[in-house]
């Protein structure tokens, strides 16, 4: 088992790209939302994640969040699960944190036999913001009853690395 994670009393993952890989048609998932600003009128002109933070002032976010939701899961079904879902189950309380969506979360830990090994799984849809906000990390934390000055977030993004930091939480890279 890591050093880094014999440390902390606990560890939140991130999932896609830690955990597993989801198998997401992100092309098609951005012509759906491009699409979905088109039938409302607004110029679509933007990366996917940027059309999520611009949706709510155009009245579109819980159908772009529903668009993407859709996709996540779909991408869950067919997910892979990767060599560091491996090190679960630990002796210490585990959380996911992820930026998709909660029920995609849940659906690919079912897939690979890990839901029974995490506590709490936060998605970009469980709480009011998404990483690299800390409230989604922190409310991960919360859940599986941990203190963040003793937990580690493992991920595999800078965006994961910025939301560790700005939680006050240890950061470990997927890979490190």
């Amino acid at each position: 088992m890591n050093t880094r994670i014999d440390d902390h009393d606990a560890v939140v993952y991130d999932l896609d790209g830690t955990l597993v890989t989801l198998a997401v048609d992100w092309r098609a998932a951005a012509e759906e939302a491009t699409a979905a600003f088109a039938d409302a009128g607004v110029d679509a002109d933007a990366d996917l994640w940027s059309l999520l933070e611009r949706a709510p002032e155009y009245g579109l976010a819980d159908e772009l969040e529903s668009i993407l939701a859709a996709h996540e899961r779909r991408g869950a079904e067919r997910s892979i699960r990767l060599p560091r879902a491996d090190a679960l189950p630990h002796d210490r309380p585990v959380g996911v944190c992820s930026l998709n969506a909660e029920s995609a979360c849940r659906l690919a830990l079912e897939r690979h036999g890990l839901r029974s090994h995490v506590g709490a799984v936060v998605g970009r849809d469980s709480v009011a913001t998404h990483k690299p906000d800390p409230e989604p990390l922190l409310t991960t934390i919360e859940r599986i009853g941990a203190d963040p000055g003793s937990t580690v977030f493992v991920g595999d993004s800078e965006r994961d690395a910025v939301t560790a930091e700005r939680a006050g939480v240890a950061f470990e890279w997927v890979d490190g």
